[in-house]
C-alpha cells in the first residue's frame, strides 16, 4: 500500500490503523525534532529494542533498524496482521 492509498507505518510499512503513534526517529533526549507514524505495537517494540543511544546512531536509517535480528523476527510476525492488532511487548533485556 503506498501513501497515495494511505498512510503507512514508518517501521513495519503496513497501513495505518484507527491509533497511530508519532516516534522521533532521534530521540527528543538526542536533540530529534521530526516525527514519523508508527502503529503502537511498532513504537513500542522499537523503545523495548534499543536505547535512546542506539536509536539516535540509527537515526531516519529504517533499513537499519530493520535489519536489526529482532526487529526483523517482529516484522517477519507483524507481518500479516491488521492494522490495529495489539499485543503485549516485552521489555528489554539489560
Amino acid at each position: 500500500m503506498s501513501e497515495i492509498d494511505g498512510p503507512v507505518c514508518w517501521l513495519c510499512a503496513r497501513p495505518l490503523g484507527a491509533k497511530i503513534e508519532w516516534h522521533h526517529p532521534v530521540p527528543k533526549s538526542r536533540g530529534g525534532r521530526e516525527t514519523v507514524p508508527v502503529h503502537p505495537i511498532c513504537h513500542r517494540t522499537l523503545h523495548a529494542t534499543f536505547a535512546n543511544a542506539e536509536l539516535a546512531r540509527h537515526g531516519a536509517d529504517v533499513s537499519g533498524l530493520r535489519a536489526e535480528p529482532a526487529v526483523a523476527r517482529f516484522l517477519a510476525w507483524i507481518g500479516d496482521k491488521h492494522p490495529d492488532f495489539h499485543a503485549r511487548t516485552a521489555r528489554r533485556r539489560r
